[in-house]
């Protein structure tokens, strides 16, 4: 269950579940996000709510999300579908998410490496499992989307891939467009010889998750 911190015009959650511990908070916000202290640790109204919002914005897992209590416009779906590719990482989602048929905001990370201990979310366990795989894969079919926003359905299919459907722009860690499509198979057993997208390995693997 997400904590949460009400200020007076701003309520910030945070979902220790999803963090992947980016650091954005801690770093562009020390006086709302006070790292290390014992007893309360978030103080939504130590900046304004428009430098709070920013900071939940750049939150790459979702791990931040925030209520305006202000009257002022609420988190919205990004004017497009991106998907980056994080070097020896995870996969980085902007869009007006779908994860496992219910709603999952705008933003998260998405294991790749096959260890996660929460897929289909990453927990940091890449660094672990010493997983390696480029950010920067080859670029691949770039036809033109029918639109570039929309839901963005995630289903993690049961011991394979993540099944993503909707516009998406797949982007290298360096924001080199990779492909364009509005079907694809994403590896999440960290074995594909094709990544980031499948290409059957995780059957020779005997990878087991859950869907």
């Amino acid at each position: 269950m997400a904590e949460v911190a009400k200020g007076t015009k701003v309520e910030l959650q945070f979902d220790g579940k999803l963090c992947i511990h980016s650091r954005f908070c801690v770093t562009l916000a020390p006086k709302v996000f006070l790292a290390n202290v014992q007893g309360p640790w978030i103080h939504p109204d130590a900046m304004t709510v428009d430098q709070v919002v920013e900071v939940a914005h750049d939150c790459p897992s979702g791990a931040i999300r925030y209520q305006r209590l202000d009257g002022g416009p609420q988190e919205q779906a990004p004017p497009m579908n991106l998907v980056g590719v994080r070097e020896a990482g995870p996969y980085a989602f902007r869009a007006q998410l779908v994860i496992n048929g219910a709603p999952a905001g705008f933003r998260a990370t998405l294991c790749r490496c096959g260890a996660s201990k929460n897929k289909p979310y990453c927990d940091g366990s890449h660094h672990e499992a010493g997983f390696t795989a480029t950010g920067e894969p080859p670029t691949g079919k770039v036809d033109p989307l029918p639109a570039a926003d929309g839901p963005l359905k995630v289903d993690p299919l049961p011991n394979g891939p993540l099944k993503v459907t909707g516009n998406l722009q797949v982007m290298s860690g360096t924001g080199r467009k990779v492909a364009l499509t509005t079907t694809t198979y994403l590896c999440r057993c960290g074995a594909s010889n094709n990544k980031p997208f499948c290409d059957g390995s995780h059957s020779k693997i005997g990878f087991k998750a859950e869907a």
